[in-house]
């Protein structure tokens, strides 16, 4: 199975140049994440967010490959972290909207009745949500402390834990729960069709309990739809930060493609585009190779194809 996966996706020059972009990004992250780690254990100041007062808004240079910004910063290095933020927030909330979605789809498409009818509601509730007003509002709550106290203390515990802001934790945890709601419904209706199959019922025949025979046997005919639409929710998660980044309240005290496309607009008028350039490149390269490797995987995992 594996083996026939990886010839028919190997075939795919555009999917697998488009995984390698992912690849790439996924690597520069980690290094980054890493590196930084190291920068507040050892007390220096990151590169990324070093400062020269004297070398404010100096163009494109051998020195300074997209030049550096208003406080004299190289832009190429804080693009290149903000792909940090950007990962991050795609590999969270993506799986946020993933466990809930296929949660979600699974037990109402199997078990029908009640549940169905309060997933549907569920889900059309969160569908009628302005999406971004949402993010917004949730990430007002936790970074102004807003929250019940035993909340707003677990919501900056694991905002530590994985090293981001708690209103950027806010942003995470806001996507993933606005994200789900087409795949829940891509699931639930592939498991309505998936429930009265024959081996479904051989076994229930035989005696399987209900939770097994979803887990064992209908989430493995399902999970090819899980992974194809995880590039879209990873996409789309990191056009949200970028947005909620851009108006202010995504990344506060770290690079983010947001802030740095805010940052750059605001000097364009006066012929300092390269700061907006490399935001916009690097969120544009990322996003177009997560869409082409989606499309990719759908024609190598769909068995309709």
């Amino acid at each position: 199975m594996k083996r026939h996966f990886w010839k028919k996706f190997s075939s795919d020059r555009w999917g697998v140049a488009a995984l390698v972009v992912v690849l790439i990004f996924l690597a520069g992250a980690i290094g980054i994440e890493i590196y930084s780690a190291y920068c507040d254990s050892a007390g220096i100041i990151p590169v990324y967010l070093r400062s020269d007062p004297a070398n404010c808004y100096a163009p494109p240079s051998p020195a300074h490959w997209f030049g550096t910004d208003y406080q004299g910063r190289d832009v190429a290095m804080r693009a290149i972290a903000g792909a940090n933020t950007a990962l991050k927030v795609g590999v969270i909330s993506g799986s946020i909207s993933l466990l809930i979605g296929v949660m979600l789809g699974l037990f109402s498409g199997f078990f029908g009745g009640k549940t169905d009818d309060i997933t549907v509601w569920l889900y059309s509730t969160f569908a009628a949500m302005p999406t971004l007003l949402f993010i917004l509002a949730f990430s007002l709550l936790v970074s102004q402390g807003f929250l019940a106290p035993p909340l707003l203390k677990l919501f900056n515990a694991l905002a530590a834990l994985l090293r981001t802001e708690p209103g950027m934790f806010g942003v995470y945890c806001a996507i993933g729960l606005t994200g789900w709601v087409t795949l829940c419904r891509v699931i639930r209706s592939e498991v309505m069709k998936i429930r009265n199959r024959p081996f479904v019922s051989a076994a229930r025949v035989a005696g399987v309990g209900n939770i097994k025979i979803i887990f064992r046997h209908i989430l493995p005919n399902v999970f090819h739809l899980a992974i194809i639409y995880f590039t879209t929710l990873f996409a789309a998660s990191v056009m949200l930060e970028v947005t909620a980044s851009y108006l202010g309240l995504g990344a506060q005290h770290f690079p983010s493609w947001g802030m740095m496309i805010s940052d750059g607009q605001q000097r364009l008028w006066a012929g300092v585009w390269w700061e907006l350039a490399a935001a916009s490149g690097m969120l544009f390269t990322l996003v177009l190779a997560l869409n082409v490797l989606g499309d990719s995987l759908r024609d190598v995992l769909d068995p309709r194809r």
